[in-house]
Order: C-alpha cells, then structure tokens, then sequence
C-alpha cells in the first residue's frame, strides 16, 4: 500500500527548521546561545580600574583609621575620643560607600536594571545613615565641650553636601524605583541625577581635605610644616582621597564603559521617541 504524505506534515517540517527545534533536540539549548550571546562584553580595561578604585577605598579607610589609632588615641562613642567617630564616619559613608554607589551600573553590566537600581539605592542609604551618625558624633561633642558649631568653611560645606545628597537620594527613590514618575520624566531627569550625583562625591573630596587640614592646624599648629609624622600621614591621606575620587571620576567620564541598554530598555526609548517625535521603531 502507498504510503501518502499528510499536508500537516510538510507545514510542520519547515516551521521545526525555522524555529530550530531539530537543533540536537533540544529548544533550550538554542535559547542559552542566545541569552549568552545577548550579553553585554566587558570593556578589556574596566575590572582593572574597578579594582584599582577598591583598593585605593580601602587604603583611605584604613589609613584614616591608622591616623586616628596612631595620633588621636582611638575611636570611642564617651569622651574625648567622640569626636573620632565623626571623620572615620565620613570617610567610610560620603566617600568609600557613596564611591562604590556611583560605580555600581559601571560594575553590573548584565544584571536586570531593577536589581541595580535597589543596589544603587542601598548603597546611598548605608552611606547617608553612617554619615549621619558622624554627624551626630561631632555635634553631641561640641555641645559637650562647649564648642560652636558650623563656623568654618569644612561645616558649611559639609553641611552643604548633606543635604544635596539627601535631595539626590529622595528625588532619585521617587523617579527611579518607584513606578509613578513616567518614563519621559526619568529620561529628561536622567542626565542631571548622574550630574549631580558626580558633583555630590566630588564636593565630598573636597570637604574631607578641608577637615583634614582644619584637623591638622588645631592641633599641630606650628608643628605642622617641620614634618611632624602625624602631618606627613595626614598628606597621605590626602593624596589617596584624591586619588580615590578622580579615579571613580574617571571611571564615571569614560562613556565607552556605559552600562549598555538591555533589550527592554531599548524598545521603551524606541516607543517613547515613536510618541514624542513621530517616528517608527522600524525607521531606525
């Protein structure tokens, strides 16, 4: 009896061909050489860099506890040593952490964007909550010895920077993670959060090396420029907190180390450019 060929038959073959499901039997295969080939590569240079800006963080963080070990007699929350608590604070929170913050869409490359904005955001907040407590560190000492408050440039401009983080972070958590903003909102905002955000931490440098040296002047005085040891490692620590922030500076400014947009990034510019400007997604 002649076998005949049913019409299902010669549909099903090419649609098996096309789709790939003759392809060593198994649909899933393919799907993990696409994901792996949708990958974002990893520019040669940047995990150096990153690397690099780490170990110049934790240097600052262990340089600035070994001065304030070394010189200052230690860190305690009672007494003369209250005061300790307030740069050690900063260091670790306005500039180590809030470093590592901005470097995060440098380091997660691949990660959905959600999981990087929580990352992002957690970090500010471990960084603001460490700073906060260095501030209440200084102020309950003063109050304590009897000392003003907010009289020179480091306090204003500490001062300053408190609270332009604090908007930053506030206005970032309502644009960002939370769903109400639009995404034409969070386009046009976009450009100046990461502004900002780059001002903040260089502002917070700066306001570290003023009170490095306002530290250094009260108690070395005179002593300060006949090379006391406490004066050269305080220089030190200066030189690492420069390098420290010009090279997450750097880190931020190269623009072939962007985060690339992931797939669904890119059809919700494509959709949002289609609505403002009248173009087609196709037309690209």
């Amino acid at each position: 009896m002649k076998h005949t060929r049913s019409p299902a038959r010669e549909v099903l073959f090419p649609v098996g061909l096309i789709s790939g499901d003759f392809s060593f039997g198994s649909v899933s295969s393919c799907r993990s050489m696409d994901s792996r080939a949708g990958l974002a590569a990893t520019p040669r240079a940047l995990p150096y860099y990153v690397a690099f800006s780490q170990l110049l963080g934790l240097t600052v963080v262990a340089t600035t506890g070994a001065w304030l070990g070394l010189y200052r007699g230690g860190i305690a929350w009672e007494g003369a040593l209250q005061f300790n608590v307030h740069p050690l604070s900063m260091v670790i929170g306005l500039i180590f952490l809030q470093g590592d913050a901005l470097l995060v869409y440098r380091v997660f490359r691949n990660e959905t964007k959600r999981t990087t904005k929580v990352l992002h955001g957690l970090l500010h907040v471990f960084a603001l909550v460490i700073a906060l407590v260095g501030v209440v560190a200084v102020f309950d000492y003063h109050r304590k010895k009897g000392y003003a408050d907010l009289y020179s440039l480091h306090s204003w401009c500490g001062l300053l920077v408190l609270v332009l983080y604090f908007v930053q972070w506030l206005v970032g958590l309502s644009f960002f993670l939370f769903p109400g903003a639009s995404f034409s909102l969070r386009s046009r905002y976009r450009p100046q959060h990461v502004f900002f955000g780059a001002a903040i931490f260089l502002l917070s440098v700066g306001t570290a090396l003023l009170g490095l040296k306002e530290a250094l002047l009260f108690k070395l005085g005179a002593k300060y420029s006949t090379f006391e040891a406490e004066g050269v490692l305080a220089n030190v620590l200066g030189l690492l907190l420069v390098g420290f922030g010009v090279t997450v500076l750097y880190i931020l400014t190269r623009s072939d180390w962007k985060r690339p947009p992931q797939a669904e990034e890119q059809a919700l510019s494509m959709d949002f450019k289609t609505l403002t400007e009248g173009d087609s997604p196709g037309s690209q």
